[in-house]
């Protein structure tokens, strides 16, 4: 694994997604940070919220100066996650909050919320660790940092809304599900999407406290008995872009001003 230099930048949580925050409506700027894995732009500002200035960074997953095709929005599968998580060390900072979009193989209604405790990795093309040159077997039993998901239920109770958890399956894309997957699917895991991994696995190989909060936009696949399109989804984001904010925000107000979890000593005991 690359050596890396941080800098302190003071920032209170990185936000991976960044669906909620509009950088026009804050003092963002951005910059773009070298990693091993390539440059990733980063939107760094100053929130107000309740009786605090949070110092926060944004990086938009889908969103890649560097890509070749030039694309705007890039698929799932070929996301720079080693990049986007590298950045967040590279910044000083060690909490990160992942937003996922994500349909529901359960009873939750769409635009709930739900903080994922475990997960199910099924995807098959992404490079899933930093550690290409040994051996390293870090620890998942506990893959989302315990302390930013409890405050991340809390904050859902505290605005009145269902505090759902539960397992993360993730699937390749970018395609959906077909109708049997989800069957299948249902059996192990409450919700399906298909960009929390191999983000969290990586975050947890560079001891960083993440959490992922997960926007329920829509029924998996033949559940809803209708096909299931992209405007479905980018409408269920659009309605739940403030309540998003809100959640995250009242989230990392709440947390401890130093982290009391074990997650910076994930790799302890992992390397061969």
């Amino acid at each position: 694994m690359p050596e890396t230099s941080k800098k302190q930048h003071n920032i209170d949580a990185v936000v991976i997604g960044g669906v909620g925050f509009n950088p026009d409506d804050y003092d963002f700027v951005t910059i773009k940070v070298n990693t091993p894995y390539g440059n990733v732009k980063v939107k760094t500002g100053n929130v107000p919220h309740r009786t605090r200035i949070l110092k926060l960074a944004l990086i938009q997953r889908h969103a890649n100066d560097d890509t070749s095709s030039g694309a705007e929005h890039l698929p799932p599968h070929k996301l720079n996650y080693r990049a986007s998580v590298w950045a967040v060390r590279s910044l000083g900072a060690n909490r990160v909050i992942a937003t996922n979009s994500v349909g529901t193989m359960g009873s939750h209604p769409a635009g709930s919320f739900l903080v994922a405790d475990d997960f199910i990795d099924l995807t098959r093309s992404r490079v899933n660790t930093f550690y290409d040159d040994r051996t390293v077997h870090v620890d998942m039993t506990e893959p989302y940092c315990p302390e930013i998901s409890a405050c991340l239920l809390s904050s859902l109770e505290n605005n009145h809304m269902e505090p759902f958890r539960g397992v993360y399956v993730c699937t390749e894309g970018p395609r959906f599900e077909t109708a049997a997957e989800i069957r299948m699917l249902g059996t192990f895991g409450d919700v399906v999407g298909m960009t929390g991994l191999p983000e969290v696995v990586l975050a947890r190989e560079l001891g960083l406290c993440y959490a992922s909060l997960c926007i329920i936009t829509n029924q998996a696949c033949g559940l809803a008995g209708n096909k299931l399109t992209v405007d479905e989804v980018l409408e269920m984001l659009e309605i739940k872009q403030e309540t998003l904010r809100t959640i995250l925000l009242d989230a990392i107000i709440s947390l401890p001003a130093h982290s009391n979890c074990g997650c910076k000593d994930a790799i302890k005991g992992a390397i061969i």
